[in-house]
């Protein structure tokens, strides 16, 4: 029998289903499941690199649910795998994925406040690149030529964003989180910063810098 997903109430099964058919249209499909303690994180990533090259920012979705206290578990499946058993349980797939962006998480704690965004600042934003795609596409175009478009206008630094990726709003516009007039409450930690709005949260990994050391002397000077 494959594994399932007991939630208190319906509500929550819903909202589950919810978030998982909008991480199905979005990125790689997938979504990650934690639970411990009766909540379950559930994680999807909007916007992710494919390969050492592709400049996509990492921008993840999430959305934490009450569940069934002696759930445990910390796995990756198709979001457009999981199923309805009846109003308070999902039936989980019989395999699992793994993606890359499910190998790196965000910091526990240690994180600092920033200034908060406007959620209508993050709506505009999103609007305003999903207009830039859609004008950028040639006819008829190819995946890796999607990708590159998509990459460039996501990736771009926003100064409405705190200098973010744009991406960011996509990924709070296109997962349902902007609901209303709020503030996106914004936090910081090492390389990775938080937006939190009432209906869920937004984790973008700024770039890690790579490569080689400066060159240092070593050994005793001479003479």
């Amino acid at each position: 029998m494959s594994a399932r997903i007991p939630f208190p109430d319906p509500d929550a099964a819903a909202d589950a289903l919810t978030f998982a058919g909008r991480a199905a249209r979005l990125g790689d499909g997938g979504v990650r499941l934690q639970a411990a303690g009766g909540t379950l994180a559930m994680t999807a990533a909007p916007l992710a690199p494919r390969g050492l090259l592709d400049p996509t920012p990492t921008i993840l979705a999430l959305r934490a649910l009450p569940v069934d206290p002696e759930l445990e578990c910390d796995l990756v499946v198709e979001a457009s795998a999981l199923r309805a058993v009846d109003d308070v349980t999902l039936l989980l797939p019989d395999t699992a994925v793994s993606p890359a962006w499910a190998g790196i998480s965000p910091p526990r704690g240690g994180w600092s406040a920033m200034s908060p965004i406007e959620a209508s600042t993050l709506a505009s934003r999103a609007q305003w690149g999903i207009a830039a795609v859609a004008e950028a596409l040639p006819a008829d175009p190819g995946e890796d030529v999607v990708r590159s478009v998509r990459a460039t206008v996501w990736g771009e630094a926003d100064a409405a964003l705190h200098d973010l990726p744009r991406g960011t709003a996509f990924a709070a516009f296109a997962m349902g989180f902007i609901g209303g007039q709020e503030e996106a409450r914004v936090r910081e930690g090492g390389s990775w910063v938080r937006l939190t709005l009432d209906r869920g949260h937004v984790l973008v990994r700024r770039p890690v810098r790579s490569g080689l050391t400066a060159v240092r002397t070593t050994g005793a000077p001479r003479g």
